[in-house]
């Protein structure tokens, strides 16, 4: 999965990395390469309860698409 992310000096310093299809996705770093490591995390952590969710309801398929 591709995501699209903005990556921003932070006012305190560092950079902030929000990701915008995923609304409050965000996270920091203290360099350009850890803010997106911390993004990366974020992103799993985010969609992780949605595999969750799924698994016990009845008739759910999973499937993945290119967009």
């Amino acid at each position: 999965m591709n995501l699209k992310v903005v990556l921003e000096p932070s006012d305190e310093g560092g950079y902030t990395a929000i990701v915008p299809a995923l609304p409050g996705c965000i996270s920091e770093g203290d360099t350009k390469a850890e803010a997106l490591a911390n993004i990366r995390e974020a992103i799993a952590l985010y969609l992780e309860p949605v595999d969750d969710d799924l698994m016990g309801m009845p008739g759910v398929e999973r499937m993945e698409i290119a967009v």
